[in-house]
């Protein structure tokens, strides 16, 4: 191999003059990389330059070629040494070469528990979830998993929602391992609710000897994805009453559960204890969230003033910040914020014209949301998805053109979803458009539509007074074991 570089001939003098392994590999680790891999790729070529350690040192320094580095490692004779073939177990798994990695793995005489935890981490990150599983109980006997073993294989097990075989796992560690390890502890805490047992997740949090903030922002998060907000602050109010410090993804979660509850005095308790604190910044991921939970409260003053404060607007702030203002009756303010964003120069993505047309269906700015959704692929290269095409079909129903709607559904080529028929049904409705009501209704049986669809059916129906029919698709419904999820509503008192 041909290399050409600046500072080849000072390497080669250095080489030819010293004959101290040591040093050179001193200089080996101190190098940039491209010159660690240079001075590596020299050093081969006289056999007193080198010894076993340089490879080792060149996979972990080099970060380029690990596949010329391990092929250099069988020419020498140098394949033997377990840390050295560890590294290249890590190297391959960066690269998310599995096939490599297991190959490397398969020739250590005894893998010790280092190559264990590297192969099953491996496995676990680039989605072989069942094969990490399979390779911790293949396990030697004489081989004890240790901290990170025990974290990468309950990763596993969350990656294929296998609560039992997790169960499985804790057990073992409790059997086997009697020390404090917070680490293991919050792997255990974020496998439970990554499965959805969140009483087990609690019952874990609560008897932990030890919880850091990883272990609360897990709890936080978890309650908030499984829609238990109220559980979320509690907890978040818990933590900071015991002084532990949140960190940005704590107070990311927190902004969350106040989005969700739509509580504006937990909005601003949760934003002046940010403000206070003065150590997370509100900025990037935290300043999004707090955007958003204004938004979700219906604050759009407050919601503008951290927009404004932000230094760096990214597509999520400016999506975020035209999703409010349509969600919030000021549609009309859409599209000169959405001009604003192209000459800040940030890219518009698919969630972004989905605020956009929801703006323009609810502000009956059709021809503007036509043009919109014409200029999504030739202009910005953003892919069409049934999101988008409810939107249009909402922007149809609602200002009337329902045949222009049905038209739109029949070509979409694709089957409709919920949400598309839901829209059409419901400008028929809005609209007194009776027979399509009806034409939809009994293609939408046919299809297996969700309770929510059929149920808007028979409303409109009923709305009409035509009570027979909407009893018969009532009825339809319940033969059929489809049901309308209850809908809630919330409100806030100012006592």
């Amino acid at each position: 191999m041909r290399i050409n570089h600046p500072l080849l001939p000072q390497i080669k003098a250095l080489i030819l003059t010293s004959a101290n392994q040591h040093t050179l590999n001193t200089l080996l680790t101190n190098s940039h990389p491209h010159h660690a891999f240079t001075l590596y790729t020299h050093m081969l070529q006289h056999p007193h330059t080198h010894n076993h350690f340089t490879f080792y040192l060149a996979l972990t320094h080099s970060l380029t070629q690990p596949q010329l580095i391990h092929t250099h490692l069988i020419k020498s004779g140098h394949f033997s040494h377990t840390y050295i073939l560890n590294t290249l177990i890590h190297f391959y798994i960066t690269q998310n070469d599995t096939v490599s990695a297991y190959n490397v793995f398969d020739n250590i005489n005894y893998p010790n528990v280092v190559s264990w935890t590297s192969i099953i981490s491996g496995f676990s990150k680039c989605g072989f979830h069942r094969k990490a599983i399979d390779m911790f109980r293949s396990m030697n006997a004489n081989v004890s998993p240790n901290g990170n073993t025990f974290v990468s294989v309950l990763a596993a097990c969350g990656g294929v929602n296998g609560l039992n075989g997790g169960k499985a796992v804790h057990g073992y560690w409790l059997r086997r391992l009697c020390e404090e390890n917070v680490i293991v502890d919050n792997a255990l805490l974020c496998f439970y609710l990554r499965v959805g047992s969140v009483e087990s997740a609690r019952h874990l949090f609560d008897e932990m000897p030890k919880r850091d903030v990883v272990s609360w922002t897990a709890m936080i998060g978890g309650f908030v994805r499984m829609g238990d907000c109220e559980k979320a602050v509690e907890v978040f109010d818990e933590m900071v009453r015991g002084g532990v410090r949140p960190n940005e993804a704590t107070v990311v979660n927190v902004a969350a559960a106040c989005a969700s509850i739509g509580s504006l005095s937990l909005c601003e308790s949760v934003d002046l204890y940010v403000r206070e604190s003065s150590d997370i910044p509100i900025e990037g991921n935290v300043g999004n969230a707090f955007v958003n939970m204004y938004v979700k409260c219906g604050s759009i003053k407050k919601a503008v003033r951290v927009f404004k404060s932000l230094r760096f607007k990214d597509t999520i702030a400016w999506s975020t910040m035209i999703n409010g203002l349509a969600l919030n009756g000021l549609g009309h303010r859409v599209l000169p914020l959405f001009g604003l964003m192209l000459v800040h120069g940030v890219t518009p993505d698919d969630v972004t014209f989905i605020s956009l047309l929801t703006a323009c269906s609810h502000s009956g700015l059709v021809d503007e949301g036509l043009m919109l959704f014409k200029g999504m692929v030739k202009s910005y290269g953003v892919s069409i998805n049934e999101k988008h095409c409810a939107c249009v079909v909402d922007l149809y129903a609602r200002a009337g053109r329902l045949k222009e709607a049905e038209e739109f559904v029949k070509g979409m080529g694709v089957e409709p979803d919920g949400p598309v028929w839901g829209a059409l049904v419901s400008g028929c409705r809005v609209h007194g458009n009776e027979a399509m009501v009806r034409t939809v209704g009994e293609s939408l049986v046919d299809k297996g539509a969700s309770g929510g669809t059929l149920s808007l059916v028979s409303h409109s129906y009923a709305s009409s007074s035509r009570w027979d029919e909407s009893v018969e698709f009532r009825n339809r419904m319940s033969c059929l074991g489809l049901k309308k999820i209850a809908g809630s509503s919330w409100i806030e008192l100012d006592v």
